[in-house]
């Protein structure tokens, strides 16, 4: 079932409460995007709701507003579960003005921030906790935390937490959620590990989907280098000198990001890198030093794909193509949002053009094929090896610890024992 009907003038006509209008209106927000359109009037009446938007589109409002209105209208508590830490944080910070507003404590609690201090947030009783799988498994799993109260459940990016072998994570979590809530998910896909989710533990949801499965972002011009492998940094040193704005650059590896990063601050480029290997606070300083412009380029490997929230990143270049082709389509998506235009770059090997066909496939648009007068001319006729290559193959399974939680079982602590609601 798909919910369409004629945009909006403004978000006063999605059902919204005047507090989260004000915060809107403060925010100089007033017409909603298409999924926040269709999604908003339908989850403020507490109806389940799949949503399928490719990423940038404005889907964390489409579940947020709503989300926050229910809980300051009646009792409950909400779980937001996502894939990333950066996203996590972003989540929470769009929502914070609503939040405040409505008096709503929230708490994110992901892997590599201390456990203490998420006990400690607990004993604040946030109604809201957003969390990444792996760590709120740790605090179901040492009985600090109880799940009892939901009423709310939103699965953000669901299609990724599955890609990133959450799946198992995701099921537990799922037998300590009351079944009689209200369960949001939203993807940029929906493959049919989806479907299947859905139909499992959602009450006759309702289907919305804005945009088709691997429809690239509209105002971003994309383009492709063949180039040899050797070739590549001295070509994406060319491109920054070209481009004078913020560049996200991704990388397929942990290591290629670190020696790329080097590399870029040897060149004299003010350049950060976020990925696995770094801990949340340094990927929390090289994210927000992107934000504000301390670094001009930000090096990812593909966990921030669907993780970074930035405005104005003038160009994306793939150093490295994904394994996936869907992922491309989330890597470019970081730039031309709000309506904005952008650039993505890619890099491509001669032995990569079933990659590159494989993408244009997905997103039925053509990459324009760029030559550099730094670089000599490869034909694609020279990639003999083509697609003949394993491609796609996944990695394993995230390491543990990626999540948060709410409290539950009592904590022994100066011989008093102490219960958290959540």
């Amino acid at each position: 079932m798909t919910h369409s009907a004629l945009l909006p003038k403004e978000f006063s006509a999605l059902g919204l409460i005047p507090k989260v209008l004000d915060v809107l209106g403060r925010l100089k927000l007033t017409v909603p995007t298409p999924i926040q359109h269709q999604a908003i009037p339908v989850a403020v009446l507490g109806k389940d709701v799949i949503g399928i938007a490719q990423t940038g589109t404005g889907k964390t409002f489409a579940f947020g507003l709503p989300l926050l209105q229910r809980l300051s209208q009646g009792h409950g508590r909400a779980l937001i579960v996502l894939p990333t830490r950066e996203l996590a944080a972003q989540v929470d910070e769009a929502l914070a003005p609503f939040s405040t507003a409505l008096g709503i404590r929230t708490a994110v609690f992901v892997g590599g921030a201390p456990m203490f201090r998420q006990r400690e947030a607990l004993r604040r009783n946030p109604r809201v906790l957003i969390a990444t799988p792996g760590r709120l498994n740790d605090h179901l799993e040492q009985g600090t935390v109880s799940l009892k109260e939901v009423s709310v459940l939103v699965l953000d990016e669901a299609d990724r937490m599955l890609d990133m072998g959450f799946k198992p994570q995701i099921d537990r979590i799922l037998k300590h959620v009351p079944k009689n809530r209200q369960t949001m998910l939203f993807s940029a896909t929906m493959p049919k590990e989806i479907w299947a989710l859905a139909s499992a533990q959602m009450q006759l949801p309702l289907r919305i989907e804005v945009a088709p499965p691997g429809t690239a972002a509209a105002n971003v011009e994309q383009e492709v280098f063949v180039v040899r492998k050797e070739d590549k940094l001295r070509l994406l040193e060319q491109l920054l000198r070209e481009y004078q704005g913020s560049v996200l650059v991704f990388s397929r590896t942990k290591h290629g990001a670190k020696k790329m990063t080097r590399s870029l601050v040897t060149m004299g480029h003010s350049a950060a890198e976020i990925h696995a290997n770094r801990s949340l606070a340094q990927r929390k300083a090289a994210l927000q030093g992107f934000k504000t412009g301390i670094y001009r380029v930000l090096v990812a490997t593909d966990i921030a794909a669907r993780g970074i929230d930035v405005t104005g990143i003038e160009v994306v270049i793939n150093f490295d193509l994904p394994d996936d082709p869907g992922d491309y389509v989330h890597r470019i998506g970081r730039t031309g949002r709000a309506g904005k235009s952008g650039r993505a770059i890619s890099f491509a090997t001669p032995d990569q053009t079933g990659d590159v066909r494989s993408i244009e496939r997905l997103t039925h648009i053509p990459l324009k094929r760029r030559t550099h007068a730094a670089l000599p001319v490869i034909p694609e006729s020279a990639a003999h090896a083509d697609s003949a290559r394993p491609h796609g193959q996944h990695r394993g399974p995230p390491r543990r610890g990626g999540g948060g939680g709410f409290r539950g079982r009592p904590q022994q602590r100066g011989g008093q024992q102490r219960r958290e609601r959540w």
